[in-house]
């Protein structure tokens, strides 16, 4: 601001205006020239009860002061831009299904909205460090342990229990989840307290103890177990509303709703958001928030599994 007085008041030779044009009372524009001179420990300005002149160094130094001002103007305006104009590298981390099935598309089509963005994806199945893995925004399936960061919901994943029609074939449909103590159930291997627990909320409230030939780290290879009539498993229907639509898995106990999971956008601060965060965020929630394609399938519901199956 000192730089800023002086240089008012050297365009204007008069205390009084250059304070009106800060917004300043005149006995502070007078503090800022007099603490200006005593850190340069220089006069710049000759003072007389008629006018005011430069002094040599304030000539030269005005000049300075200009330049600076006029850079400082330009790095503010470019900030402002930025913040406002979504540009530049965003780098995102999200699980590797969720990732590359629909993600990916959505990117796309956010470049398409705001091209002078490039996108740098991680897929990974753990919540990165944020501040330390230089990421952006992570995208991330469940509950946030870490409340320090923020969390926004962009989408939510209805779970699934399915397998295939070669499978029923042989091994008969479960009509409750009672029964799925007698079936082949296919499990996560990343969650090992609970890969054998099968929680249910709709109907009936109940956690089902599993077992089955085969546990896996990923959902994508548990997919494919299942399409291989390995067994049933309990997915997120973004992961097989495909399949079910096309006939190659089918739902069975939808009466008995499995939890589902809440997808959200993680980032580090809510305040001063940049402006390529912010509207991918936003973008996310517009595109899957609602009414996510991937449970299209239910709109022939209600539906058998005897029909399914048929």
């Amino acid at each position: 601001m000192s730089m800023k007085a002086f240089i008012a008041v050297s365009h204007t030779g008069s205390f009084a205006r250059a304070a009106d044009s800060l917004g300043l009372s005149r006995a502070m524009v007078t503090k800022h020239i007099r603490q200006l001179e005593d850190s340069l420990g220089v006069r710049l300005l000759n003072r007389t009860t008629r006018k005011l002149s430069l002094t040599e160094v304030g000539a030269a130094y005005r000049e300075r002061c200009s330049q600076i001002l006029a850079d400082v103007d330009e790095a503010d305006s470019a900030a402002t831009q930025l913040s406002s104009q979504p540009t530049g590298m965003l780098r995102i981390a999200a699980p590797p299904s969720f990732g590359a099935f629909h993600l990916v598309p959505a990117i796309g089509d956010y470049i398409d909205v705001y091209p002078k963005v490039q996108v740098s994806l991680t897929l990974t199945d753990r919540l990165p460090d944020l501040a330390e893995d230089g990421h952006d925004v992570s995208i991330h399936l469940g509950e946030l342990q870490d409340s320090s960061l923020v969390a926004q919901r962009v989408a939510h994943a209805r779970m699934v229990v399915c397998g295939a029609p070669t499978y029923f074939a042989r091994h008969g449909v479960p009509r409750h989840p009672d029964e799925l103590a007698r079936h082949q159930c296919l499990r996560y291997s990343t969650h090992a307290a609970h890969h054998d627990q099968w929680a249910f909320v709709g109907q009936e409230q109940c956690n089902v103890k599993v077992g089955g030939p085969l546990i896996a780290n990923t959902g994508d290879a548990l997919r494919v177990g299942a399409l291989e009539g390995l067994g049933i498993v309990l997915l997120p229907t973004y992961m097989v509303g495909d399949d079910l639509r096309a006939g190659r898995l089918v739902a069975v106990l939808s009466e008995f709703e499995p939890a589902g999971i809440d997808i959200n956008a993680v980032y580090l601060h809510r305040k001063h958001l940049s402006a390529k965060v912010r509207t991918f965020v936003g973008f996310l929630k517009a595109r899957f928030l609602t009414r996510p394609f991937w449970d299209d399938w239910r709109a022939g519901e209600p539906r058998s599994e005897t029909e399914a199956l048929a």
